[in-house]
């Protein structure tokens, strides 16, 4: 096969990936007109038509999707061998790719990894913000980062992060003019601050105590996908805000917002990052998986 040929596979997988021209196109480090043409060119050699292409999408053909499934494999294998061979360098190098939430980016993940980083220039990280569940092989990430409970099984996984939970939180004001809520149903009667999941539903605030778990449906006037925004309203005193526990530790204790159904907040289980064996063999990734490495002992010195 000529070079160029395997050129235009590699560009094909590469869309078929990223199932978008813009995103393959900076992944390869190319413009999106010449990717498109390459694609194009491809599909007249071979006499098939690979993608259906959208305004907003793109999509696989069955005869792509045949491609792919023959082609992804093999170079996979390929990449993974030189990341095998680059892992003999003195200086771990590569690019990482992990998709994570907000919280597990701003609690555990970026306060790890930031100094651990500055130290291995050539260690390239690529963070997706995401809550939803993804499939990290068909996506085309390294890892993942995700609560205990949620991890997948055929995935090797390490913990990264103490067990957590969620507390209800208002502002002092909100409190002057609303009754204190004694039981989670008391919650109906409340404007709460209320998140979107990535699903696009709304999430169901979720309680336990002594065995007993209740979920309760809220209603508010606000509703956000961060929890920064949620917290920054609860501290203006739009209601009452469902938010994890450490993102709004230094507020409760300057008193902008005070703890409500204290007794009620369950704990989850601590987020781990996951991901396939065949990412053992980089030295890059195993830069941030040690920095990222949750020691037990190592937290309750620090607390």
């Amino acid at each position: 096969m000529a070079s160029q040929d395997f050129n235009d596979l590699l560009a094909f997988v590469a869309v078929a990936r990223e199932r978008s021209f813009t995103r393959a196109a900076a992944k390869l480090g190319v413009v999106q007109s010449t990717l498109s043409h390459t694609i194009k060119r491809l599909e007249m050699q071979m006499g098939l038509r690979l993608l259906t292409r959208t305004t907003r999408s793109v999509g696989l053909t069955e005869a792509g999707e045949r491609l792919q499934q023959s082609l992804a494999p093999r170079i996979e294998e390929i990449e993974r061998d030189i990341a095998a061979l680059m892992s003999l360098r003195d200086t771990p190098s590569g690019s990482i790719r992990i998709t994570l939430s907000e919280h597990a980016l701003e609690t555990v993940v970026w306060p790890r990894l930031a100094p651990v980083l500055a130290k291995y220039p050539d260690v390239k990280v690529e963070f997706s913000l995401d809550i939803g569940f993804r499939n990290i092989v068909k996506d085309g990430f390294d890892a993942g980062i995700r609560l205990g409970e949620s991890v997948e099984k055929d995935m090797i996984a390490v913990r990264i992060g103490p067990d957590w939970r969620l507390v209800a939180v208002a502002s002092p004001a909100y409190l002057k003019q609303h009754p204190r809520p004694r039981l989670p149903q008391d919650l109906i009667r409340h404007a709460c601050i209320k998140r979107r999941l990535a699903a696009g539903g709304h999430y169901v605030w979720e309680f336990a105590r002594n065995g007993a778990e209740l979920r309760v449906r809220v209603e508010g006037q606000l509703t956000f996908n961060d929890s920064g925004a949620m917290i920054d309203a609860a501290v203006k005193g739009f209601g009452i805000a469902y938010v994890p526990e450490d993102m709004v530790a230094q507020r409760i204790r300057s008193g902008e917002l005070i703890v409500v159904l204290d007794d009620w907040s369950p704990q989850f289980d601590g987020y781990y990052i996951y991901y396939p064996t065949s990412r053992q063999n980089s030295a890059a990734f195993k830069v941030i998986v040690d920095a990222l490495r949750y020691h037990e002992a190592r937290q309750k010195k620090r607390g």
